[in-house]
């Protein structure tokens, strides 16, 4: 899909950010917002699970051993009054803490592998994504993550656990009433895909994309032997908007910024296949659900002044070109308004972006709890 020339452009920047990029992954005034509006309805949610890569990660890579991290400062500067690094990679909330907070679950969804949660919490909910993971099992291997294989395993053991506490029976009504979310493929295109030869050398990118729907089939049909019934699954981002995209892949990577449509393309086009393969699955599982992000971060970016933003095409740490994990850190100059950027590093979106993303998805939430 990219030319020779852009391929080629800086060979020691792409080594050197390659290891990292594979964590593809508001203030006080927008949580007091999102307290007025959580649904008006009786909540018929048991609890949610979250499965995928670094936009829904709650801080899992944070107990396994990777360069994947984002455990420390600045990370998590607007999280809450004490800037705690919750291992989220973002400054503030992940998208899925705000929907756990709408629906009246809990105000954020912890990471499964913290061994400090107890049994009330592990019951509404947690997340097993690991920052750098994707459908594809080579893409988590290049960076020593978890796999999305391991991801249901965790859930399998979950599910054991909790039956100890609760009982079989107990069990089974509590995974059937609960919301499950998985969010991957960046990675698996922008880091695996573009960044490394390997699935070049065997696949065109038609085949790729149908070689990740394949995989993402079947994880939600694992899902569904596992007890799920109600299953949302989120699309790609533009991901030629990315800044370390721009940065990697452009012919002028600090001047002259813009989105880099030959790699959206590939994104919208994986989207709509996406969404045609879910509805032949409706048989199988009637409540899944497909999340579009495209399309909202596109207008932010497009149209950044309806959002309050002014920069978005660069991260809010560091140069905003290709910090990311530990190149975003407290040595690293950080804006002083989080909230005016579409991205936080060179790869994961701000709080601000994931709460209007929220506000994008908050229809369909109430259309699909309601139904």
């Amino acid at each position: 899909m990219a030319s020779s020339s852009l391929i080629r452009f800086s060979p020691f920047l792409l080594f050197l950010i390659l290891p990292l990029l594979l964590i593809i992954s508001i203030s006080d005034t927008f949580c007091d917002g999102l307290a007025t509006q959580q649904r008006p309805f009786n909540n018929t949610i048991s609890a949610i699970f979250i499965f995928g890569d670094s936009t829904v990660d709650s801080g899992n890579n944070n107990f396994i051993r990777t360069m994947s991290k984002c455990d420390f400062a600045p990370y998590g500067r607007d999280f809450d009054q004490n800037h705690t690094p919750t291992g989220r990679f973002t400054n503030g909330r992940l998208v899925t803490d705000f929907i756990s907070w709408y629906v009246g679950i809990k105000e954020f969804v912890p990471a499964y592998l913290d061994s400090s949660l107890g049994t009330e919490e592990l019951i509404t909910g947690v997340s097993f994504a690991s920052g750098g993971s994707g459908y594809d099992p080579l893409t988590p291997k290049i960076n020593g993550v978890i796999p999305m294989e391991q991801q249901l395993q965790y859930f399998r053991e979950y599910k054991a656990r909790i039956a100890g506490a609760i009982g079989e029976e107990n069990t089974k009504l509590l995974i059937s009433k609960a919301a499950f979310l998985i969010s991957a493929g960046t990675n698996d295109l922008v880091v695996n895909y573009y960044g490394t030869p390997f699935r070049r050398q065997n696949f065109t990118i038609s085949q790729y994309q149908h070689f990740l729907l394949q995989l993402t089939h079947d994880f939600i049909q694992e899902l569904i032997k596992e007890g799920a019934q109600l299953i949302g699954i989120v699309g790609l981002p533009p991901i030629g908007c990315l800044p370390i995209v721009i940065t990697t892949f452009s012919g002028r990577p600090f001047s002259g910024r813009q989105c880099l449509d030959t790699y959206s393309a590939v994104a919208r086009e994986y989207n709509q296949m996406l969404q045609d393969s879910l509805q032949t699955m409706k048989n199988e599982c009637k409540r899944i659900v497909y999340a579009d992000i495209y399309k909202p971060i596109d207008d932010m970016v497009q149209n950044p002044t309806k959002y309050g933003f002014e920069d978005v095409h660069s991260g809010c740490c560091g140069s905003g070109y290709f910090e990311v994990s530990i190149l975003c850190n407290l040595r690293s100059v950080i804006c002083p308004n989080a909230s005016k950027y579409v991205f936080w590093d060179s790869v994961h979106p701000t709080e601000a972006t994931y709460y209007n993303l929220f506000e994008a998805l908050r229809p369909t939430i109430d259309i699909v709890i309601k139904s």
